[in-house]
């Protein structure tokens, strides 16, 4: 790939990687408005149900280095088109699940799929486009065909489920899968490995995998457990070992996942510390509101998708539309702390959130809030990668969607597990059950609402305007250890 290829084949291939990246993120929104109709077809307990999440999105995360490692290897192209492959068989067997296991299994090899795609897409953007201004325009589309995915999935998560059943949601990402393969292979440029012969660190892999898989699990049981019980406790040491075999392996490897040299840079490790924290909240947001909309006013799937289309689109807009102007205004980190105040003010906004909400006056305000989002995605995007030399290009970028996924697998798992257990408690205290929703909920939107706070501090602390463009990355750039390809 080159930064010489004729324009029109460069946005070609955006075009394919952004269906791509359309099909993972309508995958991921599609199934927050079916939860509970999957819930009661298939017979998942409340804290297993969101095993149908934590599945695909601890797949995911866990496997995104390893995945950019072969992608250097194999070739990105090849990476992803064996990628879409996967996931789009997965969802297949999603498709046809008949059990809990088998759901979640099938969630589990989509997330194996996505990691293999989505590894190789910021690399493959970047080496295409090399000019700022026409990467920023590239990046800018990229997102916000992301925010699309999750307003259409939104939707049609909902008309799938009212007019057909929720199996259809996963049905859907066959044709999306199939035409993207199809226009893939002559739209991507055909790029050269290094060759299996460099080596993966496949016990880098191994550890960090089975460390979050543990760690989530261990979150999701505490319901059950209690957090001080032998249980939590016990698998939790095992997880945090198994995290700090991964860095002590990292640090002694010929061949690292994740050489540590990236965190040297203050806006790289601020910028992943600030998107965790915020997507740890945005994301179990996106899941708890659908819930309670359900659950607590008893809307439809669809009614549950048209009432959070206004977030999706206000993301997205504000992402392509406002977020690269007011950057190239008023600096980068100005406009993600502004951000950030936009979303908390969403969180704060929904603690006092009642009963019986009206949705103008209630639920409304939220989703204009939220287009916060849409400058702080960008911002981090720019932090995250300012701070890295041009050799550690694709490390930076392959850490960057890492933390994003483990950030959201966190949030799931903490934020839905502590509504659960609160409403559990309130139940039983003889409330009703849509008070002890309600109050449940409050307590998720609260812990939000502190960790977009935590995330600020880092953000003036930490983060510093980038005081030039980071260096092109192009196809001559030399392979590292670790790309996001």
């Amino acid at each position: 790939m080159s930064d010489t290829a004729p324009p029109r084949s460069r946005w070609l291939a955006l075009t394919v990687l952004s269906a791509a990246g359309l099909m993972t993120i309508l995958d991921g929104s599609i199934v927050t408005v079916a939860m509970p109709a999957i819930q009661s077809d298939l017979g998942f307990s409340p804290a297993g149900l969101s095993w149908t999440v934590n599945a695909y999105l601890i797949a995911f995360g866990g496997l995104l280095l390893l995945a950019g490692r072969l992608g250097d290897l194999i070739g990105r192209k090849t990476m992803f088109l064996a990628g879409n492959g996967v996931f789009t068989a997965a969802s297949l067997l999603a498709g046809a699940a008949t059990t809990p296991g088998v759901l979640i299994a099938a969630r589990f090899l989509q997330g194996v799929g996505s990691a293999m795609a989505s590894a190789v897409v910021l690399g493959i953007l970047v080496t295409l486009f090399t000019e700022p201004r026409e990467r920023a325009k590239a990046i800018g589309v990229f997102s916000f065909t992301g925010a699309a995915g999750a307003s259409i999935g939104q939707v049609l998560g909902g008309v799938l489920t009212d007019a057909l059943n929720w199996h259809w949601i996963f049905l859907i990402n066959l044709p999306i899968g199939l035409l993207t393969i199809a226009a893939a292979i002559p739209a991507l440029p055909r790029d050269r490995g290094l060759g299996l012969a460099s080596g993966a660190d496949i016990a880098g892999a191994v550890l960090v995998t089975a460390g979050l898989m543990l760690g989530i699990y261990t979150v999701v049981k505490v319901e059950e457990h209690g957090w001080l019980a032998g249980h939590t406790l016990g698998l939790g040491a095992v997880s945090l070992a198994l995290l700090a075999a991964f860095i002590v392996r990292q640090a002694r490897a010929a061949t690292p996942l994740m050489p540590l040299r990236v965190f040297r840079s203050r806006n790289v490790s601020g910028a992943n510390v600030v998107q965790m924290l915020t997507l740890s909240a945005m994301f179990a947001f996106q899941i708890i509101v659908a819930l309670y909309m359900q659950k607590v006013l008893h809307y439809t799937a669809l009614e549950t998708g048209l009432a959070m289309l206004p977030a999706a689109v206000a993301i997205g807009g504000v992402s392509l539309f406002v977020s690269a102007r007011l950057i190239a205004r008023l600096g980068t980190r100005t406009v993600l702390v502004t951000g950030l105040a936009l979303l908390f003010g969403s969180m704060a906004w929904l603690t006092r959130i009642p009963v019986n909400a009206a949705y103008v006056t209630d639920l409304l305000p939220v989703m204009v809030l939220i287009a916060g989002g849409g400058l702080v995605l960008p911002a981090l995007a720019n932090l995250g990668m300012s701070g890295a030399k041009a050799d550690d290009a694709g490390l930076a970028s392959g850490l960057f969607n890492t933390t994003q996924q483990i950030g959201m697998a966190l949030g799931v798992a903490v934020l839905s597990t502590l509504a659960a257990a609160k409403t559990e408690r309130l139940l039983g205290e003889g409330k009703s059950e849509a008070v002890a929703l309600t109050n449940g909920y409050h307590l998720a939107f609260t812990v939000s609402a502190g960790l977009l706070v935590a995330a600020l501090v880092v953000a003036l602390i930490v983060l510093r305007e980038p005081k030039a463009e980071a260096a092109p990355v192009t196809a001559e750039t030399p392979a590292q250890p670790v790309v996001a390809a």
